[in-house]
């Protein structure tokens, strides 16, 4: 073996294995200009994301674990911002010509967007531009201005191209910066806070329990004095129909602001802490998968190695463009029909009520068959007993359905009370799920039960660190008890709120599993978006009841312990501790530098969620709460009020033969997982079973289902190295989805249409 030879041509002096390992444990430092521009886009996503979300309600730049906004970042630093550093590279002279031409483009955006501000009613005034219909002007006053800030942006970055490191690292910012402020995220709480006062009625009689139970400083429906006064309904009222002349009560808002705040801190903290502990046992020692990050990864792939050419080997792939070409043609088609009817669609979804009307086909309830191309694409890349499961236990759950009709059970499925388990179904499967979810969880922990050992006797002083825990975001005793502590102050905060410490401790414990469950399974099964199935009142109440003395469900704790569930607990589709452990474990394998990388992960985190709560109280007094998302502004802010009553009046179905059935679904995880372990041939994953009845395997189950047909289609008729050949179209059928939801969301923020989703909503 001869010795590693230097740049220059010498030969160096042949490493030892102490020296190799060393050098190999060196991650790269985050970049300065990395850096400002992550949080730059931070405060980007901050205003952008709580307008499409709330005022728009159109596709989600965030909202799932493959955020289109993220996505969109990387696509303008691969085909904008890069060639044009790549250019300036080469010649110095270019730089002068990108310098004349941002001067070129911002001048013709200003007298677009002059034009465009102000109609000219005499043409003598600007002959020049007044030809130009306004909402032309207003178009291209948009994309001159876009063109000025890339190519000012590329100027500002210096002449060298960002390295691949470099743009994996912004790209890691933005699972953050276009999760934490949107749909799905924490700041629900903003309407939870106020839609049970709002709504309160004299036959409802919601307030007879409100104003004994909840805080002032949690709300600003409350006063000092405890009540529901005259003016906390002028404060609350201005919020949902935007009286004229109103300013936004900053005064009645700042408190419970900051104390919810500290609490999604804390939360923030709490998943980041856990993840540094899971990090190493779940990427290294069982390897998980990872799908959703392969796509940054390919996309990024040619960054850092000597080329000539301004686009990486991905975009000259034709099997790639072919794939995008299939998604913008389908999607071009759909959004065009939108605005001209006469052009016709593409259909996407194939409408099942028509098809089962009559028993027991009829049991199966709502179940859609609609494709979403980004899903199909996906799907490719998970493992193919991973893919299968999802859709077969969807399938296997209706078919349950069927069975309890033929066998004379209840003819329809049976609603629950909102926020038990949150929506219509048969009881039993839903215990039958959750057990499933408590079962993995305790396998996912005790198959890393090693791992875990070590990281609280080092917490203890009982252990010394191993060399390779420098590479982790915070050492393992600080993860530990910065778990510990945050976990800890969640709790006293709780009680703070009026419940009692047992409830406290049960429902951030609660909490605890679901994430940790649904986190793996975003790192093993590549989901885009997943929500629990479950809630921890609703899941209490069904197995111990409720009441007014009831010693772990008290009448008095229900009122706070709601509104805490309904603003933190309830939809968890944006949550960010996948962003936690995708980005740990992205960095790792890129050998960027995890410590500061986690202090920008809080950053971004932090503005963007301060910038969507802001907006989100804002947009309230300046256009109406109730002219923004629907559901935002409607059910969800009704969620605290609705779950309350329900469990105040008693659960009448609450019974230990539930947790016979909680028992079966666990020991079906059990069985799964204990064949998995002993045969290799089989094919079934417990995910699956987890979220077979919630909201995202509802509408993705069938694109899950296309996208496991084509790879076992492909593999078994052309083999592992026709798979690999084929990848490129399945990662373009994403790109061009991902593409067109970009480009709609700029044609309908120029038209002003609201409500046009190229994603589940």
């Amino acid at each position: 073996m001869t010795a590693p030879t230097s740049p220059s041509g010498a030969q160096s002096a042949p490493l030892s294995p102490e020296n190799v390992e060393q050098e190999a444990l060196k991650p790269a430092g985050l970049t300065v200009r990395a850096a400002i521009l992550s949080l730059a886009l931070a405060f980007f996503f901050g205003y952008m994301i709580p307008v499409v979300d709330m005022k728009m309600r159109n596709t989600f730049l965030g909202a799932t674990h493959l955020p289109p906004g993220a996505i969109a970042v990387l696509l303008v630093l691969l085909l904008s911002v890069n060639p044009l550093l790549k250019i300036m590279a080469r010649d110095l002279k270019k730089v002068a010509s990108v310098g004349a031409a941002m001067l070129l483009c911002a001048a013709i955006s200003a007298l677009c967007f002059a034009r465009a501000g102000s109609p000219i009613s005499n043409p003598s005034d600007s002959p020049l531009l007044a030809w130009m219909p306004l909402s032309l002007s207003s178009l291209l006053s948009w994309a001159f201005g876009s063109a000025t800030a890339l190519m000012l942006l590329a100027l500002g970055l210096g002449r060298r191209p960002l390295a691949r490191n470099e743009m994996l690292t912004v790209y890691i910012s933005c699972l953050f910066s276009a999760l934490a402020p949107g749909h799905g995220a924490e700041n629900v709480f903003v309407v939870n806070l106020i839609g049970p006062f709002y709504y309160a009625t004299r036959e409802n009689k919601w307030l007879e329990w409100l104003e004994p139970s909840i805080r002032p400083w949690m709300t600003p429906a409350m006063s000092q004095s405890g009540r529901y006064d005259e003016a906390a309904r002028d404060t609350i009222a201005g919020w949902f129909t935007n009286k004229p002349g109103g300013e936004i009560p900053w005064s009645a808002w700042l408190v419970p602001v900051i104390a919810w705040g500290g609490a999604v801190f804390l939360m923030y903290v709490m998943m980041g802490c856990l993840c540094v502990m899971l990090r190493k046992q779940w990427a290294e020692r069982e390897a998980l998968a990872f799908p959703l990050l392969r796509f940054p990864l390919e996309l990024t792939e040619d960054e850092d190695r000597p080329q000539e050419a301004l686009f990486g080997r991905f975009f000259h792939n034709p099997l790639m463009w072919i794939g995008v070409g299939i998604a913008v043609f389908i999607q071009l088609l759909r959004g065009l029909n939108l605005y001209f009817p006469d052009i016709p669609s593409f259909p996407l979804e194939i409408p099942t009520g028509p098809l089962f009307t009559e028993a027991p086909w009829n049991q199966i309830g709502w179940t859609p068959m609609m494709i979403w191309p980004i899903a199909v694409g996906i799907t490719y890349f998970l493992t193919s007993e991973v893919s299968f499961s999802l859709w077969f236990f969807y399938l296997f759950v209706r078919m349950q359905f069927m069975v309890a009709y033929l066998l004379g059970f209840a003819p329809s499925t049976i609603p629950q009370p909102v926020g038990l388990f949150g929506g219509p179904a048969k009881p039993w499967t839903f215990y039958q799920s959750f057990g499933c979810l408590l079962a993995y969880v305790f396998l996912v922990l005790w198959t890393g039960r090693e791992h875990i050992r070590h990281i609280a006797l080092r917490a203890f002083g009982r252990r010394r660190a191993l060399i390779n825990e420098k590479e982790e975001a915070l050492s393992y005793p600080l993860a530990f008890w910065g778990f510990t502590a945050s976990f800890g102050l969640l709790v006293v905060w709780s009680h703070a709120a009026g419940i009692n410490w047992g409830l406290a401790f049960t429902i951030w414990a609660f909490y605890c599993v679901v994430i940790i469950g649904l986190t793996r399974i975003i790192s093993e099964a590549g989901l885009l978006f997943v929500q629990p199935n479950w809630t921890p009142l609703g899941t209490l109440g069904e197995i111990f009841g409720t009441g007014p003395d009831h010693a772990l469900i008290s009448s008095s704790s229900l009122p706070p312990a709601s509104m805490i569930q309904g603003a933190l607990m309830s939809d968890l589709r944006g949550f960010i501790m996948p962003s936690f452990i995708q980005g740990f474990k992205l960095a790792h394998d890129r050998k960027i530098a995890l410590k500061p990388l986690f202090g920008l992960m809080l950053a971004c985190s932090l503005i963007t969620f301060a910038m969507g709560t802001y907006f989100n109280v804002k947009f309230g007094y300046q256009i109406g709460g109730s002219s923004l998302d629907p559901w935002y502004a409607g059910d969800a802010s009704r969620q605290p009020a609705f779950t309350s009553a329900a469990l105040i009046k008693g659960v009448t179905t609450a019974s230990w033969v539930n947790v016979v059935w909680i028992a079966l679904g666990a020991a079906m995880t059990v069985a799964f997982m204990a064949a998995r372990s002993h045969f290799a041939w089989f094919p079934l994953h417990p995910v699956g079973f987890i979220l077979s009845q919630t909201y995202p395997l509802n509408t993705l189950w069938f694109s899950i289902f296309l996208g496991w047909l084509a790879k076992v289609t492909i593999t078994r008729f052309g083999g592992s190295d026709s798979y690999r050949k084929t990848t490129p179209l399945f990662l373009g059928l994403a790109l061009g989805d991902v593409a067109m939801m970009l480009f709609w969301l700029v044609i309908d923020g120029w038209q002003g249409r609201v409500g046009h989703k190229l994603m589940p909503g």
